[in-house]
């Protein structure tokens, strides 16, 4: 199917296509990033205590490699967690805003990820601290599973059209930043404490200051405004004549099954891949390749710190490309360079170990760079957050929650790091079908709704051959924005469904 944007759904001369406010733009960026930064900084620091330390002070009685299993099984379950985040933040986004879940998800993230730090470990309170510890890191999966989709949204419905995959990477950017955040936190920490101290109490800090999301979430809440996109969708709800709907989920599900999991295939490599390099290549480096704790932890974060240029680098560069084209041209050079990499961080040599992990970030961010922008054009206005969402949090727990759980299995298993390659490989392959099979609505009218969007395909689909010209206001292969101001696909009741 083609990719070129020139054949896709481009709302060129849309009325809604009005003069955006930069200065209003960057306001919301920073509220975005920051937000995102400080949820993720809270939700990923847990995957480098696991790594470290949670497996003995929480897992005593296993040690080793069950222990090391143990752990991350509970840092899989807040991934298990995800999508419940979503379905809950999909509805209310829909119904009530695209602010509402991302301002609750940081209070609870916020919350969740102080109780992780005042936790008592097993030497204290027995078989309950990994109890705890499990029951804390569901919360944090549903403050993280709730925040995406809300802070995406907000950002992508605000941008304009031909910059909306660079403002959209800018979310993505923030998750990349707090992770690198969290593995600096600890890397200062490991590097001026001793390693008495650090499993004492060293570890417990960057839990501790989730304190400070609490006070972001009040402060977004209070200062940014809801997207134009949802301010028209209510308008149009209490005129009855089209706009919110009672179960938005449902819809989405219902109507976009297919996007949802082509948005799930989609995110499968990329969510798995990162998770393999931030966390199972630091466990993996330290362990089976007896690299030294602090060294790792420092190529870790900086070759992922390359990614606060890359991402929106090629966030933009879907705004002249398309997102599809870059996003499959990604799969590919995954699998290829799966191999390689870990060749490379085999030979145990800290700068090839950095080469092969900023290599791979590079590779990610050709991929991570423009999916929120293909997210949102996936899906129409009145279940856009919902059918994103359930997308993106359910292959979190397929791809993201499980990869480092699964490469310490294979390692252990079969005793080098083919399988690892190989588990890439797979991955890439599932983003890749999944994602050639998307029809692409480059710069898409985001104000289209649902029945819009059916009686524009019905439209489409029942003009005689070689007649799409005839079809109207529906356009050339469907691609023009339909009428807003005009006559409704559906009544108020219809779409209240």
């Amino acid at each position: 199917m083609s990719t070129d944007p020139r054949t896709s759904h481009a709302p060129v001369g849309s009325r809604h296509e009005a003069p955006v406010d930069e200065s209003k733009m960057r306001r919301l960026a920073l509220a975005s990033i920051v937000s995102t930064v400080l949820e993720w900084f809270d939700f990923l620091v847990y995957s480098t205590a696991a790594a470290l330390v949670f497996g003995h002070l929480f897992f005593p009685t296993l040690g080793g490699v069950k222990g090391s299993l143990a752990s991350f099984a509970t840092f899989a379950v807040g991934f298990i967690a995800r999508p419940l985040g979503g379905v809950i933040a999909g509805h209310i986004g829909d119904k009530h805003g695209r602010k509402v879940p991302l301002v609750g998800s940081m209070i609870l993230m916020g919350l969740a990820s102080f109780a992780v730090g005042i936790l008592p470990t097993y030497a204290s309170i027995g078989v309950w601290a990994p109890v705890l510890l499990v029951v804390f890191r569901v919360v944090q999966g549903l403050g993280v599973g709730a925040q995406w989709g809300g802070a995406a949204m907000l950002l992508v419905e605000h941008a304009p059209v031909k910059k909306r995959g660079f403002y959209g990477s800018l979310v993505n950017t923030g998750t990349i930043f707090g992770a690198v955040l969290g593995t600096g936190f600890y890397l200062v920490l490991t590097a001026i404490m001793s390693k008495a101290a650090f499993e004492s109490w060293g570890w417990r800090l960057p839990f501790l200051s989730g304190l400070l999301i609490v006070g972001f979430g009040i402060v977004v809440q209070n200062r940014i405004e809801e997207t134009p996109v949802f301010k028209e969708l209510s308008a149009r709800s209490a005129a009855k004549t089209a706009g919110l709907r009672k179960a938005p989920v449902v819809v989405a599900v219902r109507r976009y099954w297919r996007q949802i999991l082509q948005a799930l295939s989609a995110f499968f490599v990329v969510n798995g891949t990162y998770y393999i390099f931030i966390s199972g290549v630091l466990d993996y480096g330290t362990k089976s390749l007896g690299l030294n704790r602090s060294e790792m932890l420092l190529v870790v974060m900086v070759a992922g710190l390359t990614q606060v240029v890359t991402i929106p680098f090629f966030g933009a560069v879907s705004d002249r490309l398309g997102r599809k084209k870059l996003y499959l041209t990604g799969a590919v050079t995954m699998a290829v360079a799966a191999f390689p990499i870990f060749a490379l961080i085999d030979t145990g040599n800290l700068a090839l170990v950095f080469l092969a992990l900023v290599v791979g970030f590079t590779i990610h961010a050709t991929m991570f760079g423009p999916q929120t922008a293909l997210y949102a054009e996936m899906f129409p206005a009145d279940v856009r957050l919902s059918g994103a969402s359930l997308g993106f949090q359910f292959a979190s727990v397929l791809a993201g929650g499980l990869a480092p759980l699964i490469m310490t299995a294979l390692v252990a298993e079969f005793g080098g790091s083919w399988s690892v390659s190989l588990y890439i490989i797979a991955m890439a392959v599932i983003t890749f079908v999944g994602v050639a099979t998307i029809k692409e609505h480059f710069q898409r009218d985001l104000y289209e709704l649902s029945d819009e969007a059916a009686a524009e395909r019905a439209a489409v689909e029942s003009a005689p051959v070689g007649s799409a010209g005839s079809v109207g206001s529906v356009g050339s292969a469907g691609s023009a924005a339909p009428a807003h101001a005009g006559s409704r696909a559906g009544s108020g009741a219809e779409a209240g469904a």
